[in-house]
């Protein structure tokens, strides 16, 4: 069961940015900093940072709805590149924006700097991929051709953006969150928690750290597709999460 909280309220306090606006913020090549907090500890934080963020606002819309599939290997490569700890590695998934059903093949590769590239093409959907482009598509920018690849999770959530005034970084929040095995059909949610990711072109001064450091919130690895795949398929290998995992029941995300 999912715990709902009075986000609109919260958000109402913001000064809203268009989708117009932000496409001169697009971080492609990016500095990523991810943070999981309760629902509570969030409600705190966007108090706080109205003075310093603007929200994106989309028809109206500052709590837009999302759907990912992510695709993976038989024997789920990307994901052992995640468990094993490889500072290089790569995540290929297929985003729909639910409202608009603009949807979009995206290739995310992690150096081992930190950096995060990302390239991403239009497609219809994750069922069309090939009529599309995506092989042409993933065999530029990716390791892994259309063919060696299947849906393995999918992901909802809802997502509020927010960009600083100076428009030197953007932050993503996602509430909401739900996994389901797409090789399987187990489900499982995060209901209490909300997943943050700061991204940023630099190291540039950040009002977002300094905020959540107030509340005592502190950096987190953390993966939507390794936690997904962990939480709905008993079967993997998960040694590496475990601690992770542990986190999560703490909050009682699980």
């Amino acid at each position: 069961m999912l715990i709902n909280f009075d986000k609109e309220q919260l958000l109402a306090a913001f000064t809203p940015i268009s989708l117009e606006e932000m496409s001169g913020i697009r971080l492609m090549n990016r500095l990523d900093t991810k943070y999981v907090m309760t629902l509570d500890v969030l409600d705190a934080f966007l108090l706080l940072a109205a003075r310093d963020y603007r929200v994106q606002q989309v028809e109206g819309e500052r709590d837009i709805a999302y759907r990912t599939v992510y695709l993976d290997t038989a024997n789920r490569g990307m994901y052992l590149e995640h468990l094993h700890g490889h500072a290089v590695r790569e995540k290929i998934r297929v985003r729909t924006y639910v409202s608009s059903g603009l949807a979009f093949l995206e290739v995310k590769n992690k150096n081992n700097k930190g950096r995060t590239d990302k390239k991403r093409i239009a497609v219809t959907s994750a069922d069309t991929l090939a009529a599309d482009g995506g092989d042409d598509f993933l065999r530029r920018y990716a390791c892994y051709t259309l063919a060696q690849l299947t849906p393995q999770l999918e992901n909802r959530f809802r997502r509020i953006t927010l960009v600083n005034r100076a428009c030197t970084e953007r932050l993503t929040i996602d509430c909401d969150i739900r996994f389901r095995c797409l090789t399987n059909g187990a489900e499982a949610a995060l209901g209490n928690l909300a997943v943050v990711e700061l991204k940023r072109d630099g190291r540039s001064f950040s009002p977002a750290r300094e905020l959540l450091r107030s509340l005592r919130v502190r950096p987190s690895n953390f993966s939507k597709y390794c936690m997904g795949c962990v939480l709905t398929d008993t079967g993997l290998r998960q040694n590496r999460f475990k601690p992770r995992l542990r986190k999560l029941e703490r909050l009682g995300g699980k």
